[in-house]
């Protein structure tokens, strides 16, 4: 196995975990009516960033910026492929070759630091969305969504594994 070989996996399984990751949220709004994070956000977010804004009152209440849709889309599917990264820098470059579910949900739990404690504070929603009017709501979103994005990374990698030689 090759940096070549991990580098092609990294990509497509952190690719395929997102896109399950948002399937999975696709599903909850049509059936249920959950709502799912609105990536222009986190667009806005970075956008604010490159102007050396990295606290907002509350990303809500920022005014809207060009291209944030698009922007906010990038960073999500780059931010899934940088947990794959992550998750294979630490548990094993070979795993996607045998996948197992156990170190995707690890993972996943772990990923669950960014928005609690970077996202949610930056966009003034506070820590773990302490200051927003349901936080155990949001919380219990998030864990899903990162969940069903680990469920997704074992997906991605199983099948990976199969088309691999």
């Amino acid at each position: 196995m090759n940096t070549v070989d991990v580098a092609v996996a990294v990509v497509v399984i952190g690719i395929g975990a997102t896109a399950f990751m948002d399937a999975i949220a696709w599903l909850q709004w049509r059936l249920l009516k959950i709502p799912s994070l609105n990536y222009a956000l986190v667009g806005r977010w970075i956008i604010g960033l490159s102007r050396g804004q990295f606290f907002h009152n509350t990303i809500l209440q920022s005014p809207p910026q060009r291209h944030e849709r698009a922007i906010g889309w990038l960073v999500h599917y780059g931010i899934g492929i940088y947990f794959v990264f992550l998750m294979l820098a630490l548990m094993g470059a070979d795993w996607y070759i045998a996948p197992n579910l156990l170190n995707p949900l690890v993972i996943s739990l772990l990923s669950l630091s960014a928005p609690f404690f970077i996202m949610q504070p930056a966009f003034g929603f506070g820590v773990a969305a302490s200051k927003v009017p349901s936080p155990w709501v949001a919380r219990q979103r998030s864990l899903l969504a990162h969940l069903s994005f680990g469920i997704g990374i074992y997906c991605a990698g199983s099948v990976w594994s199969q088309l691999m030689p």
